[in-house]
């Protein structure tokens, strides 16, 4: 063995000896000559053209919450994920104390290995409890979550059957299973139920993928619809509660209580804990096999650092709020209902939105929704969604609802809104003002 590995390491040698011909010159792309990068300075040029300001990624100078400081200036914050006001709580706030003290940081490691803490495990029973599961399983991310679970429960002989306006991280994620992909008219379980009728081939699993209530709509999925298709077509169904935890059901537990559903029948509950929960990072709630599956083979899960300590304990502390508060989630609710009622009598387009935690105001032009958002900036901090987050001609202002006491005038004044929208509208003002020839000019000289 050993003569015949060292005759094969010469001929090895011999063969890399040989005179080998020239490489052909490759031009390596540059950055800027990326036609991703064209795309946002196609949107930057256009802003300046029409003197917008960009209203991205302005500093808030506080806390999220139902008020924020931009400037120097307190404004009224439509744009926080802090629904139930717990962002700031005393309970949240010294749980999250006793957790730096004794753990520090980070948990410096994946679970798997060394990474694995106390409150990882509080977190996830407190999860399970509270969705009436048997198990759950939390990621380090939202996105993540997604990405991670239907990429490891799915693979190249599946199907994954998705509302189409779901969100871009369950995209990804079907993306990197392999699965073949198929979509059905938002929030129309009879499309739905046409794609699974006109199914072809032998696939291995199903998954269907909705949102309990869809992050830029505000409308909320027909779970009773849903089931009744899932019994009939055995398929998986899945359910992001990014938005509906802590705003649907009596006692914020989501679309299952807001239905009077058995949670089981739902086999894969996934949501974020950045939302409701104040914190930062995702889970997926459903069966102990599911769960089991997840921690022995998700990529971003076994590869990844466990969720700090931090965020767990305040996430649990969140929930225990939530539990023991359920009026918490019935104010949210009473101000998203008002929001709602006032916009409509404004005149102002909220689309498909049941008033709940999302709300938004249809605009339509991408450049016209973000100068509203900056001409309500005085009123409050309220921002865009703009093409490729939503279809060209569809942009829109989403309004986040939260704990707060509403006034007549409040969010974010309605009269003013729809009398600025009716001026831009007048005035044209939007993609259609852009002058097409002086932006390709500044283009072709970047």
């Amino acid at each position: 063995m050993r003569n015949t590995h060292q005759s094969s390491e010469r001929n090895r040698m011999a063969r890399s000896e040989r005179e080998l011909p020239p490489a052909p010159r490759r031009q390596q792309a540059r950055f800027e000559d990326l036609p991703e990068y064209k795309q946002v300075l196609t949107q930057k040029i256009a802003s300046e053209q029409l003197g917008i300001a960009n209203p991205f990624y302005r500093p808030h100078q506080t806390a999220a919450g139902a008020t924020t400081m931009i400037d120097g200036r307190k404004l009224i914050n439509f744009a926080s994920y802090d629904y139930l006001g717990l962002n700031r709580h005393a309970h949240v706030l010294e749980r999250a104390r006793e957790t730096i003290a004794g753990f520090g940081i980070s948990a410096s490691a994946s679970r798997l290995v060394a990474g694995e803490r106390p409150q990882h495990v509080e977190l996830e029973e407190k999860i399970a409890q509270f969705y009436g599961v048997d198990a759950a399983v939390c990621f380090v991310s939202g996105y993540l979550t997604n990405v991670a679970a239907i990429s490891c429960l799915m693979g190249p002989k599946d199907l994954v059957i998705h509302d189409e306006f779901i969100h871009n991280s369950a995209l990804a994620g079907i993306k990197l299973s392999g699965a073949t992909r198929r979509f059905f008219k938002h929030n129309d379980t009879a499309d739905l139920e046409h794609v699974l009728r006109t199914v072809a081939g032998d696939y291995r699993r199903i998954l269907v993928i909705v949102e309990g209530i869809y992050s830029m709509d505000g409308d909320v999925a027909n779970l009773p619809a849903l089931l009744k298709l899932r019994a009939e077509y055995g398929f998986w169904l899945m359910v992001d509660e990014a938005h509906s935890l802590g705003v649907l059901g009596r006692h914020g537990r989501g679309l299952a209580e807001h239905f009077g559903a058995d949670p089981h029948e739902v086999d894969i509950w996934m949501g974020t804990l950045s939302k409701t929960t104040s914190s930062c990072g995702g889970y997926i709630a459903g069966s102990a096999a599911l769960a089991a599956v997840l921690k022995a083979s998700a990529g971003g899960f076994v590869y990844s650092v466990g969720l700090a300590p931090v965020l767990a304990a305040s996430a649990v502390a969140s929930l225990d709020i939530l539990a023991s508060e359920p009026e918490r989630t019935a104010a949210v609710r009473r101000n998203g209902s008002l929001f709602l009622k006032l916009a409509k009598e404004a005149g102002l387009d909220t689309g498909l939105s049941g008033g709940f935690s999302v709300v938004p105001v249809i605009v339509g032009d991408s450049l016209r929704a973000v100068q509203l958002s900056n001409d309500l900036l005085a009123a409050g901090n309220v921002l865009p969604i703009i093409h490729p987050a939503v279809p060209e001609g569809q942009a829109r202002l989403r309004v986040l609802h939260h704990l707060r006491p509403h006034r007549g005038t409040d969010p974010p004044h309605r009269h003013i809104g729809a009398e600025r929208l009716k001026d831009l509208t007048d005035r044209n003002f939007g993609l259609g003002r852009v002058d097409i020839e002086k932006m390709l000019s500044a283009l072709s000289a970047c």
